[in-house]
């Protein structure tokens, strides 16, 4: 199998799965609809093609740097309501993680691994890491981000991207796991319908031994 990876980092990211009416969570990694959303933009899929050969990529995330779960209080006037007609004030509070840098791995076929690390390098649509107001600090693209091997020592063995963990050599990782004990409800089926479907994964801190970061190469 191959693997392709992506790097995930700036100021500011949100990764909902469970946001209702005046409320929009974020969880404390990437969310695999977000992540398929940030593929199927670099391609230009519209919102009603077909996802399923993305949808069929095991994901992986190592968490290089936590980042602060963080709270914002809004306030809109004159918002348009669904059954009709203007709503004076509609309040809102939403969550983000600042700071945070995420190594995402996808594991699935070479050619289409092939084809998306050619469209991140060079997206069609703006990418954005969960919101669109949420561009990324860095470039998603790694040189070197499509790789031969297991989705786990692929995540296991890459140089660090952000110095190293302050819990090395034990760091996090959020794997895709048909025996896992978490599950999310974030594996889209439809983005036009704003489908989505369960999934199961294993959230736990492995030991690891990368002696690198990207910035000592």
């Amino acid at each position: 199998m191959s693997v392709l990876l992506l790097r995930l980092s700036a100021p500011m990211q949100a990764w909902g799965i469970q946001s209702r009416f005046g409320v929009r969570d974020s969880t404390r990694e990437p969310s695999k609809s977000g992540v398929i959303g940030l593929l199927a933009a670099s391609q230009g899929r519209s919102r009603d093609a077909a996802i399923g050969d993305l949808v069929a990529l095991r994901m992986g995330v190592r968490v290089d740097r936590e980042g602060t779960l963080l709270r914002d209080y809004h306030t809109a006037q004159d918002v348009y309501r669904a059954r009709g007609g203007i709503k004076p004030t509609e309040l809102s509070t939403r969550y983000y993680l600042g700071d945070a840098c995420f190594l995402v791995g996808l594991e699935g076929e070479a050619s289409l691994l092939t084809a998306l690390h050619g469209t991140l390098q060079d997206p069609v649509w703006s990418l954005f890491l969960g919101r669109r107001a949420f561009p990324p600090g860095e470039p998603v693209w790694l040189a070197d981000g499509l790789r031969q091997g297991d989705l786990l020592k692929t995540l296991s063995t890459y140089p660090w991207l952000k110095g190293k963990p302050t819990t090395f050599p034990l760091v996090r990782m959020v794997l895709e796991d048909s025996n896992g004990n978490e599950v999310r409800s974030d594996l889209p089926l439809s983005f036009a319908l704003r489908r989505y479907a369960p999934r199961r994964m294993v959230n736990e801190y492995r030991r690891v031994d990368i002696q690198e970061s990207i910035g000592e190469r």
